[in-house]
């Protein structure tokens, strides 16, 4: 039998919820998994509910729509409780708390980061979504961190690589056992 997971990313237009799903749906096709890529977004392009959605197997993908989520992104007030009756009950939720002030309840695993506030010292706010995708891949672990930093180079916007690699090493930094503001500086609800 194949093993599948699901990911959401999700917040408000404008946030690069897709330009993340693609990366990190790049990054696990290196690794030699098969992917199912979907989005959804209100028709404001700034602030409305936004999110992307990865099937991933390392078999065929059976149905290509969310059904059951193992990791969730919450970027933004918006999108907090859109998904919660679609979480596993040991789901990896990870919100930004510079933007999330009522996230879900659960019995899920909740990080809990200022992604905002850490992209924006890294050198701007608008790579929050890569320092979402390095907590992800630290906590979560759903592929090697190698394979984002070499989709962000092929994927990002072109003189903006640098600067979302560095915003998703902070990121990693964060949820890395290893390091001293590593998870321990989250907020975990299990």
């Amino acid at each position: 039998m194949a093993k599948e997971f699901e990911i959401r990313l999700s917040g408000s237009g404008g946030q690069g919820l897709i330009l993340s799903a693609r990366i990190l749906a790049a990054a696990l096709v290196a690794e030699g998994l098969n992917v199912a890529q979907s989005q959804s977004y209100e028709p404001t392009s700034r602030g409305g509910l936004s999110r992307s959605d990865l099937v991933v197997s390392d078999g065929e993908v059976d149905y290509p729509l969310i059904t059951a989520l193992d990791y969730l992104i919450i970027m933004d007030q918006i999108a907090a409780n859109a998904s919660t009756d679609l979480l596993k009950s040991d789901a990896v939720v990870i919100i930004d708390s510079t933007r999330v002030t009522s996230p879900p309840q659960g019995g899920f695993k909740i990080c809990s980061f200022p992604l905002t506030e850490i992209a924006r010292k890294t050198g701007s706010g608008r790579v929050a979504n890569m320092v979402a995708l390095g907590v992800l891949v630290a906590a979560g672990g759903p592929c090697k961190p190698e394979s984002v930093e070499q989709a962000v180079a092929d994927l990002a916007p072109e003189g903006f690589q640098e600067l979302n690699l560095k915003a998703f090493r902070e990121g990693s930094r964060l949820a890395s056992p290893d390091t001293a503001a590593g998870p321990s500086a989250a907020v975990y609800i299990v």
